[in-house]
């Protein structure tokens, strides 16, 4: 007996069905198989000082603050904001630390919460002015942050202040768990919040919802200012707490370092957004990117590159992780 046209049909869909859920997978992945390839490279490469343990547990210990920070990035990012204060406000958070805690002689227990204070002072500003006026948030955020920039080196007199309690180094990098610092279970924690925020709250799909059509959310019924705000006071806050880390892995706080982790964290939270969900800017993939691109600079360097492929690397990850996102969002536009 021969099976008719319609008696095929059914196989034909689940062939194209698996089919499509193995394109997927890979595309889910492609990132995650790139970061263990490129590690594996420069195993071969330089066996002695790339694959060592030592080396990896500074990698992931040393890059706690560039998470955090891509982290940061990535909740208004969701909702269709950009912050470019972010690295500011890391910055005004360190100093903020060191200029009580060292200058001042106040205790960690009253230096660290006025840090954090000072960073959701710094949402507070940019959400005032980007709702309230309707002004972008990439112009807004780019002001803040270079007025900040100022206060940093007001504060400073653009130096470096160090003699931070030891303590905060201590439960920062001193302190390791199977040899990694502290600082990389303190990242790894907050990525797995904000992944169980984003993905299993009402919350989570609010800021979703937001970011890919303010005017549709708004008239189903959400309060997308609300939710704006929400955003952008949590990535100030995040990027303060970036800035206790940084004061505590360095125990000093330095006036202008703390902006060189600003285009990193981009081009991780864009680069992010192709992997594990493809489409949505996504704390496990932004933890993937930031130790694909760490692995890649870490690699280089070892191998007597010079200190400007940094700027190479990140430059051109950036780029590249943008169009790539905007493939992946089948090129629809953004509204930044």
């Amino acid at each position: 007996m021969t099976l008719s046209t319609s008696d095929h049909a059914p196989e034909t869909e689940n062939a194209a069905r698996r089919q499509i859920q193995w394109g997927r997978i890979a595309e889910s992945y492609a990132l995650v198989a790139s970061l263990v390839v490129l590690f594996l490279i420069f195993a071969a490469l330089e066996p002695q000082s790339f694959f060592s343990w030592a080396n990896v547990s500074t990698m992931l210990g040393s890059q706690s603050i560039l998470v955090f920070l891509t982290l940061a990035l990535i909740i208004p990012l969701t909702a269709g904001d950009f912050d470019l204060s972010a690295a500011a406000v890391l910055t005004l958070a360190a100093m903020t630390v060191a200029v009580l805690n060292a200058r001042m002689g106040l205790s960690l227990g009253l230096a660290i919460p006025a840090a954090l204070l000072v960073g959701a002072v710094a949402g507070v500003i940019n959400a005032f002015f980007i709702l309230t006026f309707r002004i972008p948030s990439l112009i807004v955020t780019l002001g803040t942050g270079t007025f900040i920039n100022g206060i940093v080196l007001w504060m400073s007199n653009s130096a470096t202040i160090g003699g931070i309690d030891f303590a905060l180094v201590n439960w920062v990098v001193a302190v390791r768990l199977f040899g990694i610092p502290l600082a990389f279970y303190y990242a790894l924690i907050m990525c797995l919040v904000i992944w169980y925020v984003f993905g299993f709250t009402t919350l989570g799909r609010r800021l979703l919802f937001v970011g890919r059509g303010r005017e549709v959310a708004r008239l189903s019924g959400i309060a997308v200012d609300r939710v704006r705000f929400g955003a952008l006071m949590c990535s100030s806050v995040m990027a303060a707490i970036a800035g206790v880390i940084y004061a505590g892995t360095i125990g000093a706080a330095d006036p202008n370092s703390g902006n060189s982790f600003l285009l990193p964290a981009f081009a991780a939270a864009f680069l992010g957004a192709t992997a594990i969900t493809p489409g949505r800017f996504n704390p496990i993939g932004s933890l993937v990117a930031v130790y694909f691109l760490v692995t890649g600079i870490t690699g280089l360097t070892m191998m007597g590159m010079q200190s400007f492929v940094q700027n190479l690397f990140y430059g051109g990850a950036l780029v590249l992780a943008v169009a790539l996102s905007q493939l992946v969002r089948k090129r629809s536009a953004q509204d930044f």
